[in-house]
């Protein structure tokens, strides 16, 4: 057993208030990765107005260093998925993701963007994202509201921050088998082809009750 001394995060804040601050590399690269998130220029339907009032002075969403919205994907680390994804409109949003650098995260904003929201049913829209590219953090709601994706941000910095450098744990864009450009679908007889990733998403099992 290892004679180390473990300083708990109780002491390290007590610390911090002393003028002594304990850090890691890990952390500090953490720490500046997430407080400057650059989300793409992009919107799609009614989520996009939210998206939008977000940075305005009222939410103002500088305060988390994102008020840096790129006009091109290849500038930006942060898609917001916010809207309606049809299914016409499906492809170019894959194609801006695998333009994307990584590291990269992707935010599904609404309802219609996590499962096609009351247009679920529709024959012309996608029913989810995450059945063509991975999602971090959802944001439920029908439109959510500034505060919402304020929060989701929040949630996204969190998850940055908890990230490892090294190791088994190490996100996604560390992995070497885990791609960084996903297949962008295209239009068949009759639906998208493929009409999902399946390294992605795949459906869920029904769960049946047993039979007395």
């Amino acid at each position: 057993m290892s004679d180390t001394p473990v300083i708990t995060r109780q002491d390290r804040d007590e610390l911090r208030r002393q003028g002594i601050l304990l850090t890691s590399i890990e952390e500090v690269y953490n720490w500046g990765r997430s407080r400057s998130v650059w989300p793409l220029q992009f919107g799609l339907a009614c989520c996009a107005i939210e998206m939008i009032a977000a940075s305005m002075a009222r939410f103002d969403i500088a305060r988390f260093g994102s008020e840096v919205f790129r006009p091109s994907p290849r500038q930006a680390d942060l898609l917001i998925v916010s809207g309606t994804v049809t299914k016409k409109m499906a492809p170019q949003v894959v194609r801006l993701w695998n333009q994307m650098p990584e590291p990269k995260y992707c935010i599904a904003m609404g309802a219609c963007a996590i499962s096609g929201g009351p247009f679920k049913q529709g024959y012309n829209v996608l029913k989810g994202i995450d059945r063509f590219i991975p999602v971090d953090i959802y944001i439920p709601g029908c439109p959510p509201r500034p505060e919402a994706l304020l929060h989701g941000l929040m949630e996204l910095q969190k998850k940055m921050r908890g990230e490892k450098l090294t190791g088994p744990d190490v996100p996604r864009n560390k992995q070497p088998d885990n791609p960084c450009e996903y297949p962008v679908p295209e239009f068949g007889a009759h639906d998208l082809e493929p009409a999902k990733n399946p390294d992605i998403w795949q459906p869920p099992a029904p769960v049946r009750p047993d039979k007395p």
